[in-house]
């Protein structure tokens, strides 16, 4: 295999997993209140429409309140209860079109991260965690300055969720994004 044809990226992901201080429902109710489902109708509307991108933005900007939307979910705990397991588990697809696009300019590939997916689970001990890679660290891999600032924007926009979401803030998280 030439080197065209394959190249290699090592890089460190920082994972946050945040004791929400809520039991699972209550903080699965609020994410999803804070995150709204984007509305895929309306999407394909915009695109059969020739929305303008600007129309585009605009859209984003009203229909996610704390720049993020839903793009997909599972109750994985669910079908992880057929095997015995107990606990309750979430997995979302969380994001911004509009945030990705800038993005997906210098590269096609972070769509490998984009949106972000995060999890709200219970742990061994029946605490209720919210678990997510922090963005910059995902997005830093390609090594492109351009992508590297928009990851660390969406690191700004993580820390706005929690505590829109009132949970705690790791401190490391906020420190990261005063530095920048």
């Amino acid at each position: 295999m030439s080197t065209r044809q394959l190249a290699e990226t090592r890089h460190e992901v920082v994972r946050w997993s945040i004791d929400t201080q809520s039991p699972f429902g209550e903080f699965q109710a609020r994410y999803e209140a804070a995150v709204p489902a984007v509305d895929l109708d309306r999407m394909a509307r915009l695109r059969a429409e020739h929305a303008s991108w600007d129309i585009v933005l605009a859209d984003a900007t009203d229909s996610a309140p704390h720049g993020f939307l839903r793009f997909w979910s599972a109750d994985v705990g669910d079908l992880m209860r057929l095997a015995g397991h107990r606990g309750s588990c979430a997995t979302y697809l969380m994001g911004n079109h509009t945030i990705a696009e800038r993005m997906y300019r210098h590269d096609p590939a972070v769509m490998l991260y984009a949106p972000l997916r995060t999890t709200i689970h219970e742990d061994r001990q029946g605490v209720t965690r919210f678990s997510l890679d922090q963005p910059s660290s995902r997005f830093a891999g390609f090594g492109d300055p351009d992508i590297t600032s928009v990851g660390l924007e969406l690191d700004r926009k993580v820390v706005n969720l929690l505590r829109v979401l009132d949970v705690p803030v790791p401190a490391a998280l906020t420190a990261s994004v005063s530095q920048d």
